[in-house]
């Protein structure tokens, strides 16, 4: 229990699975807040005056600021002590939903979520990496499947939380309720939580910090702005040069500093790549998908925040019921890694192609979109678990911060990444499909006031949305599949390879036992 403990035990702790239960908590919540805010959309236009801008940097502003700290809180983590870092991140991430709920303008929720996104920073790489330190390897990947089965969860059932809430209180108690649990957890890591740290680890890298978080909001910037002000203005390219020039000069400096925060020479590895891959794309498919789905359901079907909610429950309640009833894990070893996740990937593309094709027309009835849901959920707690052990798996166990920062990093950069593409897309498309003279920014909100009573204009109005959302679901399945093909590849590679080197050794001993 001491800060000294090596990085590995000779004894099972005895506690280890109710300290995944702990943490998993703290994961819980962390990603919850990921999607929960988009069934409050509406309400903030309302009550905050937010834009379509303002609405998009409330979502990416956590996403973005925890993406880009991953790396860095992974490297604190190692350094310093997993679990002083993981009680840090619930102090802060409490601190930040307090501030978010009491807001008074959208400048002010922006920056409390970005507050927040730096104590999401530090739970996100803590708690996988202490999976890492307790358990062994025979139960690693069972323990890393239960996690990654709440991080799916996590992400899928905020618009249910949120509906039931908003249902009940105003939209600040979607924050409020982030206390109580942060100190909940608080209490119960401070008491069972073992500390373990690396004290010979490498120093943290701010630079690099700096550079990728630089990197990161510049190019979702670019990418949230491009709508509103025209792919060729100054105020997208600037951003997107600025961003995509830290990002390359990110890298260049990893690869020449002393203690670099990311080592690229991870980026070798066939099976690091490929898990990497596929978790960028699942992220981007889900985290989009959640975002259109949420606005399509109260814009365009009429329902309110909690019937909302509980339409897109089938896609948490699917990943739950699987992973609960241990098919993730099956399937995990009995057909391998890329396998499961090129399998996974495939049915969460197939989902979110009967979403975009069946339920997203604005007199489309919720069938449709329910069997997108369930082949979401399907693929999700398929791949998800998957690429966690994959990436994990490729790292060194005294690396084990770092790795779980780049695991998030992904699942994070990706979501934010996708709410930003997918949102582009359907701004852009919806823009493009509008009558002349109506909503001429891209707003249903604006397009809805200049119909007016028309109800011909108000139908149009409502199609051409359904038809934007359709357009972006579409898009969002092809980025999915084509990860999940290059996912599978690249995993099936790094197989193979590491097949023929167990198999060298073997090959030469036997002439020489012959002999």
């Amino acid at each position: 229990m001491h800060s000294t403990q090596p990085e590995t035990t000779a004894q099972r702790d005895p506690r280890r699975w109710v300290i995944l239960g702990v943490i998993c908590l703290a994961q819980l919540v962390v990603l919850l807040d990921n999607t929960v805010l988009n069934v409050a959309i509406p309400v903030l236009t309302e009550d905050l005056g937010a834009t379509t801008a303002d609405v998009q940097w409330m979502v990416n502003a956590y996403a973005l600021v925890q993406s880009g700290l991953l790396l860095t809180a992974g490297s604190f983590a190692d350094r310093y002590g997993r679990k002083l870092m993981l009680m840090t991140g619930l102090v802060l991430f409490g601190l930040g939903s307090g501030a978010a709920a009491l807001a008074q303008s959208s400048g002010q929720l922006i920056a409390a979520r970005a507050g927040m996104g730096i104590g999401g920073a530090l739970l996100a790489t803590t708690t996988l990496a202490v999976i890492m330190q307790v358990f062994e390897d025979d139960e690693r990947p069972k323990a890393i499947g239960l996690w990654g089965a709440v991080s799916s969860l996590g992400f899928a059932a905020g618009p249910l939380l949120g509906g039931v809430l908003l249902d009940h209180f105003w939209w600040g108690s979607i924050f409020l309720i982030n206390i109580p649990v942060a100190l909940f957890g608080l209490v119960a890591v401070a008491r069972l939580v073992p500390e373990t740290k690396n004290p010979q680890g490498d120093r943290p890298d701010l630079v690099g910090a700096v550079l990728s978080t630089l990197g990161m909001v510049g190019v979702v910037y670019a990418i949230i702005s491009g709508p509103e002000h025209g792919w060729g203005s100054a105020r997208v390219l600037v951003p997107a040069g600025i961003g995509v020039i830290a990002l390359f000069v990110f890298v260049r400096w990893e690869l020449r500093v002393p203690h670099p925060m990311l080592d690229m020479s991870f980026f070798r590895s066939r099976r690091f790549n490929g898990a990497i891959a596929g978790g960028l794309l699942v992220a981007l498919g889900m985290a989009g998908s959640l975002f259109l789905l949420t606005q399509h359901l109260q814009l365009v079907l009429g329902y309110d925040a909690l019937q909302a909610g509980l339409r897109t429950a089938p896609l948490a309640l699917t990943i739950v019921c699987l992973n609960l009833a241990g098919i993730g894990a099956k399937l995990l070893a009995k057909l391998g890694a890329a396998r499961s996740i090129a399998l996974g990937m495939t049915l969460l593309a197939a989902g979110l192609a009967a979403v975009a094709v069946l339920g997203s027309g604005s007199d489309a009835n919720y069938s449709g979109m329910l069997v997108g849901l369930v082949l979401m959920g399907c693929g999700i707690a398929l791949a998800m678990p998957a690429m966690a052990v994959s990436i994990m798996s490729s790292i060194p166990p005294a690396k084990a911060g770092v790795g779980a920062g780049v695991q998030g990093t992904l699942t994070e950069f990706g979501g934010g990444l996708g709410v930003a593409v997918l949102g582009a897309v359907l701004g852009s498309r919806f823009a493009a499909l509008l009558p002349a003279g109506v909503g001429a920014s891209g707003s249903l909100a604006v397009a809805l006031a200049d119909a007016g009573d028309d109800p011909g204009l108000v139908r149009q109005v409502h199609d051409a949305f359904g038809d934007a959302v359709s357009t972006s679901q579409l898009i969002g399945a092809a980025a999915v599949f084509a990860g999940g093909l290059l996912a599978g590849t690249l995993l099936h590679l790094a197989d193979r390879a590491a097949a023929t080197q167990e198999q060298a050794p073997a090959a030469t001993e036997a002439p020489a036992a012959a002999g």
